[in-house]
């Protein structure tokens, strides 16, 4: 297989790795409870072979009230049973090593649960004690909280308790925000990183990386800032919620447990919409990767899709750059580009995009299969931004919905029992693994086809880009030092393609044209 150096010459896995993230509540369900959970998980594993990724990043599945479906965590060092226990993990870390793939897990430094006994104890103990110093209560001003922050979720940030002081929580009001301040929370973080390393984990993909530090007396938002924030996930430029500079010093601690076991990598969930800020988190005593949000906030459009990549290579600095076009917190991109055989076409398109850079890309369960995003009905939806905002937000639900792994009829193969925890279409028959397995034109044959020649090609070496000219509405790449060429058409009419053996293409090519809504691969 081939892999890219560091600049030291040693190889690095992550460094061009496909990464496949797995919600564990929808990917596959073992006991027939309807949410998915760890021994699914590793009765799939010789799927995610056959799809050809090179390692899992798993979101939570800490012991948790589930407010927020697990990334509000009681304790970060045991499995919900919900999910399984600790020997189901093992089990799982084991048998996915022997199918070749790493495993990464979430970590949620930002908030803990408001049941984590470290909270429980705050709530009982006087102002100013030690146990209230690891989270951030405060004095109100008279009846107001003690600035005008509101929450990510909706709302204020701030919840007052029964003795008149208000604890803070960029999130819900049950995930309160910790106080990097305080030693007890840096030591419980390493002790967090070494329980899992020593379950052999290979990594951790770190929830809200740029948060975590608060600047000095909590200063009000800019009240025009906080109108533009409403809703928005990548905070404006002057928010001191987030990005402030102690946040650093938090890295560099992961950093250092991660260096004393090697081959070991982080991470970090960053929305921060300056590229030189951004930049920053990813020094070489910091993450060794950045989430880059950039290409799934692109619109389906040459022009568009083209800076979105020029900023994140930017953005990267030395670090590899990072690609992906969904996750569970962003409308899935089929249709994002429009649903129906028109959002298929696109995403198909970008598929081919996304694997053609350089760098790491990061695939969410059932992008494979084109899933679009689901209309939930109101009775079943689940996510804490649809109710605090008394349903004026659709929230995250869509994106969640189980997949669908065989058969005609819901639940697909998804679990034994008769429901799942998000209701599963009853359409989404021609979209299960097993109907798209064995046809060569379905988008998983793509990504199966895509993956493959991504590993194995000889001109996807190289980090760097050279752009061609292009017609209005398209362009084309190539990567420098390997020379695979990627073009894409989004405008309405068919374009002649590059020079150049064609290795894939998103869609049939005739008569030597690309047409619209396509990419193609060539070397």
């Amino acid at each position: 297989m081939r892999r890219s150096a560091r600049p030291d010459g040693a190889t690095a896995w992550w460094q061009d790795a496909v990464f496949y993230q797995v919600y564990v509540r929808s990917f596959a369900d073992s006991d027939g409870d309807g949410i998915g959970d760890l021994e699914g998980i590793r009765s799939r594993l010789g799927y995610l072979e056959l799809l050809g990724v090179d390692a899992l990043w798993l979101t939570p599945f800490f012991r948790s009230p589930m407010a927020d479906h697990g990334y509000d965590v009681a304790d970060p060092r045991d499995v919900d049973p919900l999910f399984g226990d600790l020997a189901a993990f093992d089990r799982l870390v084991e048998d996915a090593h022997k199918h070749g793939l790493k495993v990464t897990i979430d970590l949620v430094p930002n908030h803990t649960s408001d049941q984590h006994p470290w909270f429980q104890a705050a709530l009982a103990a006087a102002p100013g004690s030690p146990e209230r110093a690891r989270y951030y209560f405060r004095d109100g001003r008279g009846d107001d909280p003690p600035n005008n922050w509101t929450s990510i979720f909706g709302g204020p940030a701030w919840t007052r308790v029964p003795d008149g002081q208000w604890y803070l929580h960029l999130f819900a009001p049950q995930q309160p925000d910790l106080n990097w301040d305080s030693s007890d929370v840096r030591v419980d973080l390493v002790q967090t990183l070494r329980f899992w390393l020593d379950r052999r984990v290979d990594g951790f993909r770190i929830d809200v990386a740029h948060g975590m530090a608060k600047p000095d007396g909590l200063p009000d938002m800019d009240p025009a800032v906080v109108a533009v924030m409403a809703g928005a996930q990548t905070p404006h430029a002057t928010d001191p919620r987030f990005d402030n500079e102690a946040v650093h010093d938090v890295h560099r601690l992961i950093r250092r447990v991660l260096d004393e076991h090697p081959g070991t990598m982080a991470v970090g969930e960053i929305w921060v919409d300056s590229d030189e800020r951004f930049a920053r988190y990813v020094r070489p005593d910091e993450l060794h990767l950045g989430f880059n949000f950039k290409l799934a906030q692109a619109d389906f459009d040459a022009d568009a899709v083209r800076r979105a990549i020029d900023r994140s290579m930017a953005a990267a600095g030395s670090a590899p750059p990072t690609w992906t076009l969904s996750n569970h917190d962003v409308v899935r991109h089929v249709s994002r580009y429009g649903d129906g055989a028109a959002g298929t076409r696109r995403a198909r398109a970008m598929a081919l995009v996304e694997l053609a850079l350089p760098g790491v890309a990061y695939l969410y369960n059932g992008e494979e299969l084109g899933l679009p995003n689901v209309d939930v009905p109101d009775w079943a939806r689940q996510d804490p931004i649809h109710h605090r905002s008394g349903g004026a937000e659709e929230g995250r639900d869509g994106c969640r919905v189980p997949m669908p792994w065989e058969g005609t009829e819901a639940p697909f193969g998804f679990t034994t029992g008769e429901s799942t925890w998000l209701p599963i279409p009853d359409d989404w028959g021609p979209l299960t693994v097993e109907a798209q397995l064995e046809d060569p034109a379905s988008m998983l044959s793509l990504y199966r086809q895509a993956v493959e020649i991504r590993k194995t090609h000889a001109s996807f070496s190289g980090t760097e880009l050279e752009w061609y000219g292009a017609p209005p509405g398209c362009f084309a790449f190539r990567r420098k030092g390997g020379g695979l060429i990627c073009a894409l058409n989004t405008s309405a009419a068919p374009v002649p393609l590059p020079p150049g053996e064609v290795l894939l293409s998103s869609a049939p090519l005739e008569g030597g044209l690309l047409p619209p809504d396509a990419a193609v691969w060539l070397a």
